[in-house]
């Protein structure tokens, strides 16, 4: 009831404020509008920017007189004194290159300029999306400082900074509105797949590094915020529409639509409203990257090749191994027995897999859908009430352990929040569905089995292998004998067979015969915070804290949850003191944070810096900040449970373990002696406390020796800690822009995963008996030999500390006129001593060198303008649960040029990306990227 009274009181409420509402225009010294400048009332947060032409109105309920600051990136900020209600404001801004005057409230949760933010912040606003040289504004963020994309699909792209991260960036956080839009289920953003659409974006700022001071545990590495426009302040209705081509040697040139409508409406100066609808098509760069997983130099010929883009063909056994089984399934007679053991090579053999481009129609697909409705019972913005709710739909392809077509894959967000002028409440779910994703892996293996199941290959295989020697054939001849006969009567795709089969696998979610992806998982969040200012004058102090719980419902295929969800929860609160000494120009930020998951102990979070702004005019600003960051293991490092083919992904969670389990049989004779039985039951604890480590199993496979298996010994998986050090400064020297950074960076307990074999009977340990027997040791190696065993991959925790260093340098100014420069270098790379733990993968995949450059004239005559944008990458070890290799170095460059039609508000721009045409990968599996070009015709209110 009290709830029911507090709502009615907010929309009913009766009191009114005097309001006075003024307006006017921004332009240039050219006359021309100045778009996406930034109007606010001077000692206070609201305010508001103008619009295509230039325009703005700010409704206020300040008392006059009160002073506004107009500026905006690339001017000189002014004053204007407002005296009268519906005063008309008319300011002419002079060009002063890059001054960073720029409002940010990310960094410190408090309005305050990019010069003064206490650690290394970057910010895209309205004018720098109109000259972005890249395809959409998302695309374009990767030319930001520290920025490293990693393209898994042309519809979903993951940012990546100050390194350690794959497709799956569970170290990152993008909030979209305040909202994680991150993946329930996989606790890593979809790129911008239920984002924001590129003509409601208001401001995006990032924030590289760990942040877990303020915002918890997963903004460890960095942070994005993307802020969309408000309908009061950005009303009328925009448009777009953007027509291309894709161009890649592997997929050809393919057609590439984008376009979208943003529809906001201020009813009154208390009610407003905004709609958004974007789609986007086309098709999706082409993965053909053929080489062996494992092998270096393997290709198709060899008998147990296993290709990165290949599927099915993981599927493996030795081959001599085989006559025993025709043996016990009465095949074949003792006799042939003996003569098919002397005669079968004791190695392995791997079935005849599918190519990605067979499995996947490669069309990549985005449609967003969003609305809100706005309140402000005052008629301003110090109480405002919003409901907004979003939809994200489309396909794309993620990539993880395996490759994942994520088919008809539908998102959605709804939020409720009440801010003011130094609070906000907010509270949101995030619910998605899997629509008819699949795993590209096991489509493969299955199709393969729904013709042919691999006992009956392998059995022909080994049969003619065996009769082609017998008959004088050389191996090589008798392998290709053995497979061209295993093989006959495959089904090919685009047949009605291959069709029919591939229908059936993918709607059948068990890994034994389907490849389904099932997901309805669910996140329940809320956050609040109050800025004490108006009440405490000695010091800004904040509070704040939120709590957050999972809903895992996978129905078993993902998770261990085929009884049921799993819930999870976590919550944390966190207080913040600013204080400013020297005649402002000190400013000291001190942070700290409490966090609390469900599985864990608590975690404090402390974060302090200090900001010194010298010289007459402050430009010089000088920074340095120290904070510990955490992250807590994600809900796959805990609750998966996951078979990838190669092994079982399992995460650590004390009851996960035992949620776990399957039958396995057990293939010999012996084996089933040792083992008491013709199969056994195993789970999650035979992997944690009766299992080798892969590196040595390979050891030992190589050699033969037992006395290089090593047992492991490892612990559940627990919170990872970082402890981040920066140094910066920035400044406006002689007409340059200039922004130094540095950062140092001691992770321990660094999460990461290890392979590992756990027999299906015998006790490992380390260098066990190598003499035949009855010895538990012994048992254990018999498993290992005869394949009877099962594979896991786990999460755990490096006991080794890694150590990670960067250096940035950022330069920009206009040198003529009004064309502009800028340029930005990178450098990154970390310590870790793998002679430590030489099975612990660092996953750093960041080259240690990054340089980008951009050259443009937004005025290079009347309406004309263009930009020129390039990145050079140097070469890195690319580290993954799918595949490990080398990225090459690669070097692109991005182009426009755009048209301003000021009677039809229009913009018209033709850009292309990569023009270059030199394909490069920033994903190992993933398909490597070609050219894109487009035209786009924007109108604007």
């Amino acid at each position: 009831m009290k709830m029911y009274l507090l709502f009615l009181s907010l929309f009913f409420c009766s009191l009114s404020f005097a309001q006075n509402s003024i307006s006017g225009t921004v332009t240039d010294s050219d006359a021309q509008s100045v778009i996406g400048a930034n109007i606010k009332i001077v000692g206070e947060s609201a305010g508001t920017v103008t619009d295509g032409e230039g325009k703005f109105t700010l409704t206020s309920s300040s008392q006059l007189p009160y002073v506004i600051e107009i500026s905006s990136v690339g001017f000189i900020s002014t004053k204007v004194t407002i005296t009268t209600k519906n005063q008309k404001v008319n300011v002419t801004l002079k060009d002063e290159a890059n001054l960073l005057n720029e409002i940010v409230v990310s960094a410190s949760r408090t309005p305050e300029r990019v010069l003064e933010s206490p650690v290394t912040i970057e910010r895209m606003g309205v004018a720098d999306i109109k000259k972005s040289a890249s395809a959409t504004f998302y695309d374009g963020l990767e030319n930001l400082k520290e920025v490293q994309m990693n393209t898994s699909s042309l519809s979903f792209k993951s940012i990546n900074t100050r390194g350690f991260a794959t497709v799956a960036n569970t170290r990152f956080m993008q909030l979209v509105d305040g909202m994680d839009n991150s993946s329930p289920l996989l606790n890593f953003v979809l790129g911008n797949m239920i984002g924001v659409s590129e003509i409601d974006v208001q401001s995006v700022e990032l924030l590289p590094g760990a942040s877990s001071a303020l915002y918890g545990a997963n903004a460890f590495n960095g942070i994005l915020f993307m802020n969309s426009k408000s309908p009061f302040t950005s009303p009328g209705i925009t448009a777009y529409a953007k027509f291309g081509q894709t161009s890649q040697k592997a997929a050809g040139s393919n057609d590439y639509v984008d376009y979208g409508i943003r529809m906001a409406h201020a009813f009154s100066s208390k009610l407003a409203a905004k709609a958004n609808f974007t789609y986007m098509r086309g098709t999706d760069w082409y993965a053909t990257n053929y080489d062996d997983k494992t092998v270096a130099g393997r290709d198709r010929s060899h008998v147990n090749y296993d290709g990165i883009n290949v599927y099915g063909d993981e599927v493996t056994t030795n081959i001599k191994g085989v006559a025993a089984g025709l043996l016990g399934a009465g095949a074949i007679t003792q006799a042939q027995y003996a003569a098919f053991n002397n005669i079968l090579p004791n190695y392995n053999v791997s079935r005849t897999g599918y190519n990605e481009t067979d499995l996947t129609d490669n069309k990549a697909s985005n449609t967003k859908i969003d609305f809100s409705v706005h309140y402000r019972p005052f008629g301003s913005e110090n109480l405002e009430v919003i409901w907004q709710s979003k939809f994200g739909y489309g396909n794309a392809v993620y990539q993880g352990a395996n490759r994942y077509y994520l088919n008809n894959f539908f998102m959605q967000q709804h939020k409720l929040e009440i801010k003011g002028k130094n609070f906000f409440v907010r509270g949101y779910t995030t619910t998605e569905d899997g629509g008819n994703s699949y795993d590209m892996l096991f489509t493969g293996i299955n199709i393969n089995r729904v013709w042919k199941d691999d006992k009956t290959w392998f059995g022909q295989y080994a049969a003619t292998y065996a009769g082609a020697t017998l008959n004088g054939a050389t191996p090589e001849n008798a392998h290709i004998a053995a497979r061209n006969v295993a093989d006959t009567g495959r089904l090919l795709p685009g047949s009605a067979g291959f069709k029919s089969a591939f229908s059936q696998v993918t709607n059948e979610a068990s890994v034994l015969s389907g490849s389904k992806l099932v997901d309805n998982s669910k996140i329940y969040h809320s956050d609040a915070n109050y800025n004490f200012k108006d009440l405490i004058k000695f010091a800004e102090i904040q509070v704040g804290g939120s709590y957050r719980e999972y809903q895992l419902n996978s129905h078993g295929r993902i998770y261990t949850d085929k009884d049921g969800p799993i819930y999870y929860n976590e919550y944390g609160v966190y207080t913040q003191l600013t204080k400013k000494f020297i005649d402002d120009r000190l400013k000291f930020t001190g942070s700290m944070r409490y966090d609390k998951a469900q599985n864990f102990d608590g975690n404090v979070s402390p974060r302090v810096s200090l900001v010194y702004s010298g010289g007459e005019s402050r430009r010089h600003n000088f920074r340095a900040s120290f904070q510990t960051g955490f992250r807590n293991p994600s809900t796959q490092d805990q609750y998966i449970g996951f078979n990838v083919g190669s092994a079982i992904l399992l995460g650590s969670a004390p009851d996960n373990l035992t949620r776990y389990s399957e039958v396995l049989p057990v293939s010999t004779v012996t084996g089933q002696a040792f083992a008491g039985g013709s199969s056994v039951t195993i789970n999650g604890l035979n992997a944690y406390n009766n299992s080798y480590t892969a590196s040595s199993v390979a050891a030992f496979s190589a050699s033969g020796n037992p006395a290089l298996l090593r047992k492991t010994n490892i612990d559940y998986v627990k919170p990872e800690q970082v402890k981040a050090f920066e140094l910066g400064y920035r400044s406006f020297i002689s007409g340059f822009s200039v922004d130094v950074n540095g950062y140092y960076n001691i992770y321990n307990d660094f999460i990461g995963n290890l392979n590992v074999v756990a027999p299906l009977y015998g006790t490992t340990q380390d260098a066990p008996s190598a003499t035949p027997g009855t010895d538990p040791g012994f048992q254990s190696v018999h498993a290992l030999s005869t394949s009877n065993f099962r594979a896991f991959q786990l999460y755990t925790n490096t006991k080794v500390e890694i150590e990670s260093l960067g250096f940035g340098l950022g330069l920009s100014r206009k040198v003529y006129k009004d064309f502009e420069v800028g340029v930005n270098y990178n450098f990154a790379e970390f310590k870790y001593d793998q002679a430590k733990d030489p099975s612990f993968e660092a996953g750093f995949n960041t080259p240690k060198h990054k340089v980008k450059a951009s050259f443009g004239n937004e005025k290079l005559f009347k309406n004309f303008g263009f930009n020129v944008s390039g990145r050079y990458s140097s070469a890195y070890l690319w580290q993954s649960t799918m595949v490990d290799g080398i990225i090459d170095a690669a070097t692109v460059i991005d182009a426009q040029i755009n048209y301003e039609l000021p009677k039809l508000k229009s913009t018209l721009k033709l850009g292309a990306s990569n023009i270059g045409g030199k394909e490069y990968a920033q994903v190992l599996g993933a398909g490597l990227i070609g050219q894109q070009y487009f035209a786009s015709w924007t109108i604007n209110p």
